[in-house]
């Protein structure tokens, strides 16, 4: 059963935490303000309900009748207070009445079980309390919105930062060495936004350093192995015809192979590479380029279009992708070219699932079943050589009938000398020839 996540920015988060925290307090106080008014009046109440008491018990004392609204004996009087009078002393009683209006009662005994009781409302007590209650809930509303106001802005501060800092990491993960974290998000506030930035662009120089110095080894090695490779070829053309010196020419061959394809990939990742460009048609090229490589191999141009692009580096690059289709699919192969898009499929088993998930690694063929079929380095010089074209280069597995598909995109623009992209105006543009 897949388990449900929500996701939600961190924006949002601070806001919601703020606002509950905010709508919490507003509610404590306004109940501590609420009962504490309530309680405050009544007090009120009860001390003016006995000064009126001490009032009319002088006056019934003096004329033996009651007055100013006092009662003997009242039927209405409440048990409650009753219960108090048992002690022979003054007291009050509060209770409301049906619409929350406080009825303050006051009565002393007298002897023979009489009882002077002065009963009075205080409706005014209940606007009040109904007043105040108003204005907390109307302070508390404002206190949330103003708390979720301030969280959404210190939130979308940080979410901003946090933002940048994603998009230049990715910007390095995408091979840009030269972009730093703590520069992209800038600003003049110092958090542990900026604590992430700097171990972000620590880890970066420190994957640079270690690739780099990886590159030259590769580099180094290769170009040591080259001479011994070169003697050795140069060996096995001296010794005589036989079985024996088919094999020693053949892996010395593969070893040659080995080595300039490793050079080619140290170049490649340096990102010193850059195209020479001529304008060619690629229907036309590619169709003659395939037949001289693979004759087997089938080319259709669906509708040709002139490119300008490095003629060399597109060989490599339909070369390496047909030699791969060779060693690990099935024919019929089909080139199929289509305005700037050029496809190679085969019929075979199709690309592995790490390769579609991952894209080429170096010495690595894809699984098992290839041991012995080539060193992984064919689809990674392909992906090298397409980025200094500016070209993008894709790999699918065909829905139907199977079989592996590379799809190579050419640009509109190609790379200037220095690998970037040229602003041009559609308007002085010449017509496109066809």
């Amino acid at each position: 059963m897949k388990r449900f996540v929500l996701r939600t920015g961190i924006r949002w988060k601070i806001s919601v935490a703020i606002a509950a925290v905010s709508a919490l307090i507003a509610v404590a106080l306004s109940l501590v303000v609420h009962n504490s008014a309530r309680v405050s009046m009544l007090d009120n109440a009860r001390d003016l309900q006995l000064d009126r008491l001490q009032f009319a018990q002088r006056l019934y004392e003096s004329s033996r009748d009651p007055k100013v609204g006092s009662k003997l004996n009242d039927p209405a009087l409440p048990a409650e207070l009753r219960a108090k009078l048992a002690h022979g002393r003054r007291a009050t009683y509060v209770q409301e009445d049906s619409k929350g209006v406080p009825e303050v009662w006051a009565a002393v005994p007298y002897p023979g079980n009489d009882i002077l009781s002065l009963h009075t409302r205080f409706p005014g007590n209940a606007a009040v309390v109904e007043d105040l209650d108003k204005a907390l809930v109307i302070g508390s509303v404002a206190v949330v919105f103003g708390g979720c106001a301030l969280g959404i802005l210190i939130g979308g501060s940080i979410s901003r930062r946090l933002r940048k800092a994603a998009s230049a990491a990715t910007d390095v993960a995408h091979g840009n060495s030269q972009v730093r974290v703590r520069e992209a998000i800038g600003g003049f506030v110092r958090d542990e936004t900026d604590e992430l930035a700097r171990a972000v662009d620590a880890l970066t120089d420190a994957l640079q350093e270690r690739v780099e110095a990886e590159r030259r080894v590769t580099a180094d090695i290769a170009h040591e192995l080259r001479t011994p490779v070169t003697g050795l070829l140069t060996a096995a053309e001296l010794l005589p015809p036989g079985r024996p010196t088919e094999l020693v020419r053949d892996r010395a061959q593969a070893l040659r192979t080995l080595v300039e394809d490793v050079l080619e990939v140290a170049r490649l990742d340096s990102a010193a590479e850059r195209a020479e460009l001529q304008e060619i048609a690629l229907g036309e090229f590619v169709s003659r380029r395939v037949s001289s490589l693979y004759p087997d191999a089938v080319v259709r141009v669906v509708h040709e279009s002139y490119v300008n692009t490095d003629p060399r580096r597109l060989e490599r690059i339909i070369g390496n992708l047909l030699g791969n289709a060779a060693k690990h699919g099935a024919p019929p192969f089909e080139v199929t070219v289509e305005g700037r898009v050029v496809r190679v499929r085969d019929h075979g088993k199709g690309f592995p699932a790490d390769l579609l998930r991952e894209g080429p690694s170096r010495f690595r063929t894809g699984s098992s079943d290839r041991a012995g079929h080539g060193h992984g380095l064919g689809l990674t010089i392909a992906s090298g050589q397409a980025k200094v074209l500016g070209a993008r280069l894709t790999f699918r597995n065909a829905q139907q009938d199977g079989g592996a598909i590379a799809v190579l995109w050419l640009p509109e623009h190609a790379p200037t000398a220095t690998g970037s992209f040229p602003i041009v105006n559609l308007a002085d543009l010449p017509p496109r020839r066809r």
